[in-house]
């Protein structure tokens, strides 16, 4: 009908998580936590992202696995969860990422070791895309991002990014501006990497509270 607009693509929620393997994962916590602790807490904290992903209330959300979708532990997540395997692939993590959000026209991407990440977070995020932002961000303490999203997709976007430093949020924040996106950015919320954030975590209880399932969303 002329005049009418489009409704919206339906909004797809990508999680990115490596396999719990001791040694691989949470490298930095192994001297507070020993090898098997910090992979332990690891799956806890993958668990944790796809229940809050579910009780957000998506349709789709996809698990891109990483270095392999094969393994116990990613089978058991995608029965418990509900979710779609995927595989991360090669290359450094803009690449990833590059390449996972290019097969969604409308999708938000999170990580898995953000406790703190709610599920209104989540749909805040998809409600920011409906409403015309080209891109949103959650900003993290440690100056990267919990959360990206985006209704379009550009490599710039990702290619010479200081992946896992404090400039990141920073160096995409210039990029978003020289592509002259809009964006908005959500709150700013923490994750666990250093021992002190598992001082925190504790605190926090977050891997003890259940997540309710809300209304699904597209």
């Amino acid at each position: 009908m002329r005049g009418a607009t489009p409704a919206s693509p339906e909004t797809a929620l990508l999680v990115f998580a490596r396999s719990p393997e001791p040694g691989r994962v949470k490298t930095r916590l192994a001297p507070l936590l020993g090898e098997k602790g910090a992979a332990r807490l690891h799956a806890r904290l993958v668990a944790k992202t796809l229940e809050t992903a579910r009780a957000a209330g998506f349709e789709r959300v996809y698990l891109y696995c990483s270095p392999r979708i094969k393994g116990d532990f990613f089978a058991k997540m995608q029965k418990r969860f509900d979710v779609r395997p995927c595989s991360q692939g090669r290359g450094d993590l803009g690449d990833r990422m590059y390449r996972a959000l290019r097969r969604h026209p409308y999708a938000v991407l999170i990580g898995s070791d953000c406790p703190a990440l709610r599920p209104a977070d989540l749909r805040r995020a998809a409600r920011a895309l409906r409403e015309g932002a080209d891109a949103v961000l959650a900003p993290a303490e440690d100056g990267g991002y919990a959360l990206i999203g985006v209704r379009r997709v550009s490599r710039r976007l990702f290619d010479g990014i200081a992946w896992g430093g404090p400039l990141v949020l920073a160096q995409t924040r210039r990029r978003l501006r020289a592509l002259r996106w809009h964006w908005k950015e959500l709150r700013t919320l923490w994750d666990v990497d250093r021992p002190e954030d598992v001082a925190r975590l504790r605190r926090s209880h977050l891997l003890e509270k259940p997540v309710l399932r809300s209304p699904r969303i597209s």
